[in-house]
C-alpha cells in the first residue's frame, strides 16, 4: 500500500506549479500560462490538454506572486473599532462588496478601541503592501500614517475624522442627529433631559453632546451637570450614571444614549419602572422595532460604501485635497422618544 501521507500530492504546501502543468500536458511552460491567464494563440486541442491537466494536478494560479510583480497587492485594509459591534457588520459588508468589485481582498481587523493597537494594526497592514486603508480611528493622532500615505497608501477615514493630519473622511452627523433626537424629545413636554455618552475624547460622543447642548440651548432650557455623563460604555457605569440620573432629588423625565451600547444598558436600567421614562438613542439596536425604542439611525452600510468608493477613486488617481463627506442621519420615531414627562 502506498504511502500517500508522504507523497508530493498529498503533503502541504507542495502545491502543483504551472512547470507540473506543461510536464502533464506535454506543452511548453507559456502555453499553460496563455491558457490560465485567458490570452489567445492556443489551439483548442492544446487547451483542452491544459485545462485537463490543471483538473488532474488541482492546480490554482498564484495570484499574490502575479499582483506583486505588478507591483499591486490588490489588496485593502480595514481597521475597525470592534467586530463584535453590530454597527460595523453593514459597514464592513459594504466595503467588502465595493472592494470585490473592483477585484481587490479586503483584510480587516479590530483596534478594540486601543490607540496603540490601532496604529499596530494600520501599519502592519502597511507593511504587507496593502494599496489603501479604511481607518476608524481610536485614537486622535494620525501622524504615523503621514510616511505611509506620502508612499502612495490611499487613506479614508470613517465614522471619526483623522487626527492632526488632512485626510478623506467619511461621517454621519451626529451633531444634527443629536440635536434632533433631544429636540423630540422637548418637542414631547421634557425640560429635564439626561445625556449618557461614551467617552469625551472620542469625536461622536463630543459632537453627538454638543448636538444635545445646542437643542437645549434652543429651547432655553439649562443643562446641569448632573444630567451629562460620559465615560466607558461598560454597563455597570451606564447603568450606575442612568440611576444616578432617576435618583436626583430632581431627577431626569427623559434620556438621550449617545449610542447603541449605551442605549442596551438604559432600556435595562429603565424595565419595569413604574414611572416612565422617555428615552431616545443614536444609533439603531436590534429588536429596537419590536419593543419600540425610538432612535436617531445612522447608515453604516452606506458609510462603508462611499468611504470605500472614495478609496478606489484616490487608487485610480484622483486628486484634490482632502474631502469630508457627512451623511444625514434619520429619526425613527417608535414610541419611547414620545413618552410624555409625568404630570405635575
Amino acid at each position: 500500500m502506498a504511502d500517500t501521507a508522504h507523497s508530493p500530492e498529498h503533503r502541504y504546501g507542495n502545491r502543483p506549479t504551472m512547470k507540473d502543468v506543461a510536464a502533464k500536458a506535454g506543452v511548453g511552460l507559456k502555453t499553460v500560462s496563455r491558457v490560465v491567464n485567458g490570452e489567445p494563440g492556443v489551439t483548442p486541442d492544446t487547451e483542452r490538454r491544459v485545462q485537463e491537466a490543471i483538473e488532474v494536478l488541482g492546480f490554482r494560479r498564484n495570484d499574490s506572486a502575479r499582483v506583486l510583480r505588478k507591483g499591486r497587492t490588490a489588496t485593502v485594509g480595514l481597521v475597525l473599532e470592534d467586530l463584535a459591534d453590530p454597527f460595523y457588520g453593514p459597514l464592513s459588508r459594504a466595503v467588502e462588496e465595493v472592494a470585490r468589485a473592483h477585484g481587490a481582498l479586503l483584510i480587516n481587523g479590530s483596534s478594540a478601541e486601543d490607540p496603540d493597537r490601532e496604529q499596530e494594526l494600520a501599519l502592519a497592514l502597511c507593511a504587507r503592501r496593502v494599496d489603501g486603508l479604511i481607518v476608524i480611528p481610536a485614537g486622535d493622532d494620525h501622524r504615523y500614517l503621514e510616511p505611509e500615505i506620502r508612499a502612495g497608501v490611499a487613506t479614508v477615514f470613517v465614522d471619526r475624522p483623522a487626527g492632526r493630519i488632512d485626510a478623506d473622511a467619511v461621517l454621519s452627523d451626529s451633531f444634527g442627529g443629536a440635536r434632533e433626537g433631544t429636540a423630540h424629545l422637548i418637542a414631547h413636554g421634557h425640560r429635564r433631559i439626561g445625556f449618557v455618552g461614551d467617552r469625551p475624547r472620542i469625536h461622536t460622543a463630543s459632537e453627538r453632546l454638543r448636538g444635545y447642548r445646542a437643542a437645549m440651548e434652543d429651547a432655553g432650557l439649562p443643562v446641569r451637570e448632573e444630567w451629562v455623563s460620559l465615560g466607558s460604555t461598560d454597563p455597570e457605569r451606564v447603568d450606575a450614571a442612568v440611576r444616578g440620573m432617576l435618583a436626583a432629588p430632581e431627577p431626569v423625565t427623559a434620556l438621550f444614549a449617545g449610542n447603541n451600547r449605551v442605549t442596551v444598558t438604559a432600556v435595562r436600567a429603565l424595565a419595569g419602572r413604574v414611572r416612565p421614562v422617555a428615552l431616545v438613542g443614536f444609533d439603531d439596536i436590534e429588536l429596537a422595532d419590536l419593543l419600540g425604542i425610538t432612535v436617531i439611525a445612522q447608515d453604516s452600510a452606506a458609510l462603508g460604501r462611499t468611504a470605500a468608493e472614495r478609496l478606489f477613486r484616490r487608487l485610480e488617481g484622483a486628486d484634490g485635497a482632502p474631502e469630508r463627506v457627512v451623511l444625514g442621519t434619520t429619526l425613527l420615531a417608535r414610541g419611547s422618544g414620545e413618552v410624555a414627562p409625568p404630570a405635575g
